[in-house]
């Protein structure tokens, strides 16, 4: 053989072993490396989360690429403005002295990102800007307006100090359907218009897209949660209206609307013409936070059972995403920790760990089953053999059927806002007959589904001790949480049918509930903190003070 056929030879086996490397192959479709991210959504204005999955090198472990960094770990609080002015943050006052010190932070949690090989992205509000600056240059009324030629000017020199003054920094995650400050004393925020394409959202991305993915050869994620997730029209607007770039990707989270049970899986994933990364909420905020079992990476990969019935040319899982449109597909975006406000919190992760190892691993081997992926997690994490895998998958099936019939049904027969965080306020329910029919089956189906998984976590073979007493108390919580949640939804439709003796009965029935409920932490000291009958943060009309009410109404 010549020397030039040993070079030819030599060079195509070096490129046909990168691009192995590179790529995973789906049937006739090549999917590129896609992003593998996870973030720790700390609750806002609170002590952020003692959580393992704060540390680069555990997520790395699980098969992350890449780091997400919170609102208020992001640059845009930490820049000193002093390309723009100087006089914006002058040093020695008290913003400033805040602005260095996050800037310290931040650079601290960069490095350890860097010296684990991950890259780093920082989500941030956008408009926002120092408190001062607004003042300064008195846009109060405008700088919310990415039309105004003031406001863009400031904005792309915030993108410069950002990525100037911290290197490490590989893309932004934007945000615009949410301002949150309650981490932020020295900034402001405002959006325009956050839903119109035209008037904010194409001109902003235009404006970032220039600034981050062609002048610096960095990454932009642009989520649309909050303006313009839900619009079919509007989606598509957008996506025709801005150029595809290597550098920019949608982020869409997999359900419409927030992450509940029973909404439809989201229209626009699969539509337009850019890269989409999916995100999935892994302690679901909604649902218990990761306090009970709660296995939802098998329907977000296959499909919920509430989706069956959607379009059959819809989209209605992510292995149906990546089958159909794997030139779209960037990847997913898991939430290990974190949405909504307060509690309950967890002192075991084990089942949002569940949930962001599986979606990380598929997420990166979206050839294997999700079936195949949990099976790994189920011998390799936490170290069961034989019977007792197949047993632990049927736990874990089992407790998305209950979520989803406890908490509304498979039919959407509930508003899903009726309990969130830590609190319960009264049910809200779709009026009708065969509605109420069918959705009192669901909660008598989702109260013999957890005691089921109650048996089951007590059957299985554990490593240790410590971690049979968290799974059984984990699964007594939900069985406990929702058999209060049956005994309201019961309630409620006997009010609403002027049933005055049922209401009573259901009275002292959820009394016992609560009783139940409240003896578990005696018994189970991994579990995490309860649900109150007292709470009242973002619950219209809390379930408790109407219930008083209803027995007041006997005596």
């Amino acid at each position: 053989m010549s020397k030039l056929n040993l070079l030819k030879n030599s060079a195509l086996i070096v490129f046909v072993f990168i691009s192995v490397l590179a790529t995973k192959v789906i049937g006739q479709n090549i999917i590129s490396n896609p992003l593998i991210l996870d973030m720790v959504h700390h609750n806002p204005g609170e002590t952020p989360y003692d959580s393992k999955y704060n540390d680069p090198a555990v997520i790395k472990e699980m098969g992350y690429n890449g780091k997400v960094y919170f609102l208020f770990e992001s640059p845009a609080l930490a820049i000193n403005w002093e390309s723009v002015d100087a006089a914006i943050l002058p040093k020695g006052t008290e913003d400033r002295k805040w602005v260095d010190a996050k800037a310290a932070q931040i650079k601290k949690m960069h490095a350890a990102c860097k010296a684990e090989d991950i890259a780093i992205y920082a989500m941030s509000d956008l408009v926002l800007f120092p408190k001062r600056l607004i003042e300064k240059y008195n846009i109060e009324k405008t700088f919310g307006n990415p039309n105004d030629a003031l406001t863009e000017k400031l904005i792309r020199a915030q993108i410069n100090e950002m990525f100037d003054q911290f290197p490490d920094l590989d893309g932004l995650v934007v945000r615009i359907g949410e301002t949150y400050l309650h981490d932020a004393p020295y900034h402001k925020g405002a959006i325009n218009d956050k839903t119109s394409p035209q008037k904010t959202i194409i001109p902003l991305i235009n404006i970032l897209k220039e600034e981050i993915c062609e002048k610096r050869d960095k990454q932009l994620i642009f989520r649309t949660w909050g303006a313009f997730d839900r619009n079919m029209d509007d989606y598509m607007a957008v996506s025709n209206a801005i150029e595809p770039h290597k550098n920019l990707i949608i982020s869409i989270k997999h359900v419409e609307g927030d992450f509940h049970r029973s909404n439809e899986f989201s229209k626009v994933i699969g539509q337009g013409r850019h890269r989409q990364i999916i995100e999935i909420q892994s302690a679901r905020e909604y649902e218990g936070k990761g306090a009970y079992p709660n296995y939802i990476a098998n329907g977000v990969i296959d499909g919920f059972e509430e989706h069956a019935n959607m379009p059959e040319a819809q989209i209605n899982s992510l292995s149906e995403f990546v089958e159909k449109k794997p030139e779209l597909y960037a990847g997913v975006w898991t939430w290990s920790r974190g949405g909504g406000w307060d509690g309950p919190y967890i002192k075991d992760e084990m089942w949002c760990d569940l949930n962001s190892w599986v979606m990380a691993q598929w997420g990166q081997n979206t050839d294997k089953s999700e079936a195949f992926i949990f099976n790994r997690y189920a011998t390799e994490r936490l170290g069961l053999k034989g019977d007792d895998v197949a047993k632990f998958r049927k736990l874990c099936l089992l407790s998305a059927e209950a979520v989803v019939r406890g908490r509304n049904s498979t039919y959407r027969d509930m508003n899903p806002w009726w309990t969130r965080d830590q609190g319960i306020a009264w049910p809200m329910v779709v009026k009708g007959t065969n509605e109420q029919k069918r959705n009192l089956v669901q909660k008598d189906e989702a109260i013999a589904k957890w005691k089921e998984i109650v048996k089951l976590a007590k059957s299985i073979h554990w490593q240790n001790k410590a971690t049979k007493n968290h799974v059984v108390g984990s699964s007594k919580y939900g069985l406990r949480l929702y058999e209060i949640y049956r005994t309201l939804i019961y309630m409620k439709y006997a009010d609403d049918n002027g049933n005055g003796k049922d209401v009573q009965k259901w009275i002292k029935a959820y009394d016992k509930a609560w009783k139940n409920y409240n003896k578990l932490a005696k018994k189970y000291s991994s579990i995490a903190t309860l649900y109150t009958q007292d709470y009242e943060r973002h619950i219209a009309n809390n379930a408790n003070r109407k219930v008083n009410k209803l027995r007041a109404q006997d005596k």
